[in-house]
């Protein structure tokens, strides 16, 4: 893979035109015009032309031959590229995507608690130990401390899996983890470390079905806080 220069003004044309496009500012087909985008931002050409090259890299724009540059149909999308789910909820939290991700998680991490507990090491267990140990250090009154904790026992959980394909997921479950702890504020409450722990204990003791039965228990609650604040809205 090629690295691209990068400099403030680059990333800041990146970001931008990255989160126009993604949050539907710049709908799909709309042209991108580089001279404007010159001006517009007060960079080189090269900067442009460099920022255009990170962009189609995502999936996000393309380029014809007397069309020019123009954003790309959003099933050309990168979707689960870091940027680009950033991007897309910088501002706002969405319920749509909460419903998604609740969908993607049943799919992904039961099977890799029950993966995780025939492969775990000493090590694998020792972070997740460390992870549930540091959420419960939190309690109910640090937020950010309850979110770092939370993201590192399930990352923890996919790394003890020791499969290289989940582990690309943990990109996605980062970020929605945080958008739902925006959404369900106080998500993580002394009985969400008791279920970590049910997930923690059969991973301990090398029982695969028991650890997909408690992570499927998990997120199934996790699911349920978001339907509770959604409908609270």
């Amino acid at each position: 893979m090629t690295d691209h220069p990068r400099s403030g003004a680059h990333d800041r044309l990146v970001t931008s035109l990255g989160t126009s496009i993604v949050t539907g500012e710049l709908p799909p087909d709309s042209d991108v015009d580089p001279v404007a985008l010159e001006s517009q931002f007060g960079v080189s050409r090269t900067a442009v032309r460099e920022a255009l090259r990170v962009l189609s890299a995502k999936g996000l724009v393309g380029a014809r031959p007397r069309r020019g540059t123009f954003v790309a149909p959003r099933e050309q999308w990168a979707l689960l590229d870091p940027d680009v789910l950033r991007w897309r909820f910088a501002d706002r939290v969405d319920g749509v995507f909460l419903d998604e991700l609740g969908e993607v998680r049943l799919t992904v991490e039961p099977t890799a608690a029950r993966l995780a507990a025939s492969r775990r090491t000493d090590r694998d267990l020792a972070d997740l130990e460390d992870a549930l140990a540091a959420m419960r250090s939190a309690g109910e009154k640090d937020a950010d401390e309850q979110v770092t904790a939370d993201l590192a026992f399930h990352d923890a959980l996919l790394r003890a899996a020791h499969n290289e394909l989940l582990l690309q997921m943990s990109v996605v479950i980062e970020v929605g983890l945080r958008l739902r702890d925006q959404f369900v504020h106080g998500a993580l409450t002394t009985e969400s470390a008791d279920k970590h722990a049910e997930v923690l204990l059969a991973v301990r003791k090398q029982r695969p079905k028991a650890a997909e039965t408690a992570m499927r228990a998990l997120i199934e609650k996790s699911i349920a806080d978001v339907e509770i604040a959604k409908k609270a809205i």
